[in-house]
């Protein structure tokens, strides 16, 4: 039987940290060339994206593969189609503007940016475009293993720790990008981190807060940044009580003025666990900025949630995990996973074969089913991927818990 009594920890990072930086700017790409496809009337799933990004003092790296309109494309000097630099790397100046940085060591105007994309591979191509198992389907981008979480102990569906660590810095980011009181006068790179002790199986209470942020009055100290992130903090924790003894750390270390990829090199994908479930749940081997979904550690891991997420919300558990796996080129998943630790109100083979009927688990059916082909991506780089709300430009489509009666459906037919 699972632990039913204990502490668990997790921690989130602001969309101003140098891995979520170039996670934005890795969506923006995305965005950009599906914004460019349904502009240009060119079928959006033809498109390839597989976009990498660095960034360091005023310095931003974007490489990696894509298929492309011929509108983002130039003629060099030999006469070939190459990638047009110039609307990608507008696109990075942009992110990191509405992220906020007008630092000296890293600015939106200054920084110099390359791009390095280039067309994508032919071997990769052919797999993807025709599955070896399905005539004329998408197969899947890579081989991998997806993992899918949800659990009722938050309004989202999501575990306590991760979803309050989220909370806090969101709420912060919004005080700062709208100049209120002392907030303003914050820096967009954070980190927080929250432990909320476990009591019966369900959130209790927080025992431990850790936040640094990024402030750009060199005066200040942890003191002062504390007096003026505690009301944002306790604001974020909502119905969930800090414990009378609760641990603070806010900026332990002192002073925080240089932040960002000025102070620290950002990579995409580092930041894999804050994406998902603050390490309440696995993670499978990719990370998901800067793919497009054909790319199944992205499709793959958004209909996995879905999934999860729809068991619970229809009642059929308390928590679920739900491992997909796929290999290059092949349209479906060699495997189906399901494990609701023990909550399930039907066994979790069951479960396995009614979500295999449910949902078309392929590439082509993921994308159709939530609907992904769209300029979606730069809004899920920072603060998760996962317990967002849906929008009405399709974005978090894997949110929504619109499975949930036929979910019901299946299970009163067996």
């Amino acid at each position: 039987m699972a632990r039913q009594n204990y502490h668990f920890t997790s921690e989130s990072v602001s969309e101003g940290h140098p891995d979520k930086v170039c996670d934005r700017i890795s969506d923006e790409i995305v965005d950009l060339i599906y914004k460019e496809a349904r502009k240009q009337g060119i079928d959006p799933w033809t498109v390839r994206i597989a976009a990498e990004t660095l960034a360091t003092t005023n310095r931003v790296v974007i490489a990696g593969e894509v298929r492309v309109p011929k509108t983002l494309l130039k003629i060099d000097k030999n006469g070939n189609e190459v990638i047009n630099p110039s609307r990608f790397r507008s696109a990075a100046r942009r992110a990191i503007k509405d992220i906020g940085y007008e630092q000296d060591g890293f600015h939106w105007k200054k920084a110099k940016i390359d791009v390095l994309l280039h067309s994508q591979s032919a071997d990769i191509a052919q797999g993807v475009d025709n599955a070896a198992d399905s005539k004329g389907a998408e197969g899947a981008g890579d081989q991998g293993i997806m993992f899918g979480y949800a659990c009722n102990e938050t309004p989202d569906l999501m575990p306590a720790p991760i979803y309050y660590a989220h909370k806090m810095l969101e709420l912060l980011a919004k005080a700062r990008k709208s100049g209120e009181g002392d907030a303003g006068k914050l820096g967009p790179d954070a980190k927080s981190q929250v432990t909320v002790r476990y009591e019966n199986g369900k959130p209790k209470e927080v025992t431990s807060i850790v936040l640094s942020t990024q402030h750009m009055d060199a005066s200040w100290d942890s003191k002062k940044v504390r007096e003026v992130v505690e009301p944002y903090i306790r604001e974020a924790m909502g119905d969930l009580p800090i414990s009378d003894d609760c641990v603070w750390h806010v900026n332990p270390t002192g002073k925080f003025v240089i932040g960002g990829p000025d102070g620290d090199a950002g990579l995409t994908g580092r930041k894999i666990v804050v994406d998902t479930y603050g390490g309440a749940a696995p993670h499978g081997g990719g990370a998901f900025s800067g793919k497009d979904t054909t790319k199944v550690d992205r499709s793959a891991a958004y209909a996995s949630r879905y999934l999860a997420k729809n068991i619970v919300a229809a009642k059929l558990a308390d928590k679920c995990t739900i491992q997909l796996s796929y290999a290059i080129g092949v349209a479906q998943p060699l495997s189906i996973y399901v494990d609701t630790h023990g909550t399930g109100k039907i066994k979790d083979a069951v479960l396995e074969t009614i979500i295999a009927k449910s949902m078309d688990l392929s590439p082509t059916g993921i994308r159709t089913h939530l609907d992904l082909n769209k300029p979606i991506y730069a809004k899920t780089a920072a603060y998760g991927h996962f317990g967002r709300k849906a929008g009405r430009d399709g974005s978090f489509s894997w949110e929504k818990t619109d499975l949930v009666k036929k979910l019901k459906e299946a299970v009163k037919a067996l």
